[in-house]
This record gives structure tokens, C-alpha cells and sequence, in this order.
């Protein structure tokens, strides 16, 4: 115990030396450091202990990194205790509900810088990559056709955050709030059982380019071997498979599906709800006011944010589902 004292003292004097620098005026903005050699000269302290250091003073902001030029002054305090990486796939309703919740949680006590890799492995393995010493949180939404453990794996555990999707391979004691998918649709489709009682076969719209298709097919039809529900899988909704009774499962990334299916229903005036029933992914604003409303499976992304904020203001990992929750309307 006295050795991790005396280590934390040790590297916490090249920060103390160097933000007496900056405030002494002999360090200011663009201002290149002493070098490695210089720093554990004037010190006295090992090259281990001085980077370190430096690496603290990176995640601050304070300095950054050159290629083969060293430190230089990028900020002259340490305004916040943290700074986090936000790594999002996408922005959309649903992601700026995950965004401004955290905002709120994390208040006044981090600095907040939000990317984005689109799904595109290479962005996101070299936006990782780049910015390792910068921060000290890394809060990340994966979804890829790659497995992400190897990149991920480069985050120190505890700097790492990973929400909406549980994944495989990682390495150490690190904080994860995330979406059962299967588990989701299993639970959310027992609590419909009673509406869904009318409707003669059940339908899934699992389009091919969605990541977790698999973990909605898995429980779709786990459910429906359970309870020996006529079903069926398709990729889209098409007219000429539309039939009275049916009752259709759709997550469509920007709801396509459910437009096709009202617009099908108004074209053989057949009400929604009786002849046709709908149940759709992720409650929006439009779902709850749509057709006199959608019925919903939808997971609470606020509590995802707020959950990752508190992970690291408690600094303590946390491992916890986010259950979806049903809501039922019309629709059904």
C-alpha cells in the first residue's frame, strides 16, 4: 500500500512541476515540454513514473502528444476531474436521448467530446487508437459486422464504458449497460400474449442489414415454438403476403416497415389494430399519436445514459441490463 502512495506522489510531482510551470508563465499555449531525459533529470524520478505523468496530464487535456516531437501545452487548467470520449454509432432520437441524458448526469464534473464511426470498423479502430491518452473515459456503442474486442481490448478496463450492446471477449473489470434483444422479445411478447390472442400468425420483419437481427430472430422464434404460435420470418413487408389476422414485429432502422404496413391497410380498408395488428421497436413521439398509437417494445435509453455517467462518477464498474419495457396502444 505504501508503494502505490508513494508511486501516485512520485508522478503526480512531474504534473505538479508542470502546472507551476503554466501558471508561473514559463510554460503557455503550443509551449513544447522539457523533454522525457529532462523531466526525470529535474525530477529525479524513473522514465516509468515520468509518462505516467504525462499520460495523466494527457487525459486532463493539458498536453497532447506529437509523433516524434514530444508534449506541448494545449490548455492551461484542469477544469474538470474527467474528460470522456463519446463514441456513438449514429445520432438519431434515440441516441441524442442516450446523449443529453448522460449530459445531465455527468453535469459540471467532465469535459464531453462526442464522435462517431457510422458502423464503419476502420473509423472506429482509428479513433480509438488516436485518442488513448487523451481522456479518461471512453463510453462506447459498438455494433459491427467485425468483432470490436480487439479495439476495444486497447482501452484500459477501467476507463471503459460499453452500452447498448453486451460484447463478447473483452478483457478485465470494466462497466457495461446494455440491451438483451432476445431476452427482450421473449418477455415483451408474453406480456402481449392476451392481444395477441385474435391474430392467427405472427410475423417478424427482420431486415438483412440490421446488427442484432439474429437475437430478434433467436427470441422470435424461441417464443413461438413456447406457446405454438403460427409465424413467420420475412425481410419486408410486400403485398402480396399481406393477410387479414396477421400481426407483425417490425425494428426498421427509420421506420419504413410500419408506414408500409398503414399504407396497406388504408388501401384495403382494414383497420389497424383489428384486421392487421402492429407491435414496433423504440418509442418515438410520432408511434404515440400515429393511427390513434403504435403499440411499442421499447427500452429506456435515458437510463442508459444516465447509468454510464454514473459509472464513472461512482468510479466503481457496473454490469447492468436495460430491459425493455411494453407499451400498448391501438395498434394491437
Amino acid at each position: 500500500m505504501a508503494n502505490n502512495s508513494t508511486q501516485r506522489l512520485k508522478y503526480m510531482q512531474l504534473v505538479d512541476y508542470v502546472m507551476a510551470q503554466i501558471a508561473q508563465n514559463e510554460l503557455a499555449i503550443n509551449d513544447r515540454l522539457p523533454s522525457l531525459n529532462q523531466l526525470t533529470a529535474e525530477l529525479r524520478i524513473s522514465k516509468e513514473t515520468a509518462l505516467k505523468g504525462l499520460q495523466y496530464l494527457s487525459e486532463k487535456g493539458i498536453i497532447e502528444s506529437e509523433y516524434r516531437k514530444g508534449y506541448y501545452v494545449k490548455r492551461l487548467k484542469l477544469e474538470q476531474r474527467y474528460r470522456v470520449c463519446l463514441v456513438l454509432d449514429k445520432m438519431n432520437i434515440l441516441r441524442d436521448r442516450v446523449y443529453q441524458a448522460f449530459l445531465e448526469t455527468i453535469h459540471d464534473k467532465a469535459e464531453v467530446d462526442v464522435f462517431f464511426h457510422h458502423h464503419n470498423f476502420k473509423v472506429f479502430e482509428k479513433l480509438v487508437e488516436e485518442n488513448l491518452n487523451s481522456y479518461t473515459h471512453f463510453v462506447v456503442v459498438t455494433f459491427f459486422r467485425e468483432n470490436p474486442a480487439s479495439v476495444l481490448n486497447k482501452i484500459p478496463a477501467h476507463k471503459r464504458i460499453v452500452i447498448d450492446r453486451n460484447e463478447p471477449d473483452l478483457e478485465g473489470t470494466f462497466s457495461c449497460i446494455y440491451q438483451d434483444h432476445k431476452s427482450d422479445l421473449i418477455d415483451s411478447l408474453t406480456i402481449l400474449l392476451p392481444q395477441l390472442e385474435k391474430y392467427r400468425r405472427l410475423i417478424l420483419v427482420a431486415p438483412l442489414e440490421a446488427f442484432h437481427a439474429q437475437d430478434l430472430i433467436e427470441g422470435f422464434e424461441a417464443f413461438a415454438k413456447k406457446h405454438k404460435k403460427n409465424h413467420k420470418i420475412i425481410h419486408q413487408v410486400q403485398l402480396n403476403s399481406f393477410k387479414k389476422g396477421d400481426a407483425y414485429i417490425t425494428f426498421s432502422r427509420y421506420d419504413q416497415d410500419d408506414v408500409n404496413i398503414i399504407k396497406l391497410c388504408r388501401g384495403k380498408n382494414w383497420k389497424l389494430g383489428e384486421d392487421i395488428g402492429l407491435i414496433s421497436y423504440n418509442d418515438t413521439a410520432v408511434k404515440e399519436v400515429l393511427e390513434e398509437g403504435i403499440t411499442v417494445i421499447s427500452t429506456d435509453f435515458r437510463k442508459m445514459g444516465e447509468e454510464a455517467a454514473n459509472a464513472i462518477l461512482g468510479e466503481t464498474p457496473i454490469t447492468l441490463r436495460d430491459p425493455a419495457v411494453v407499451i400498448i396502444r391501438k395498434s394491437l
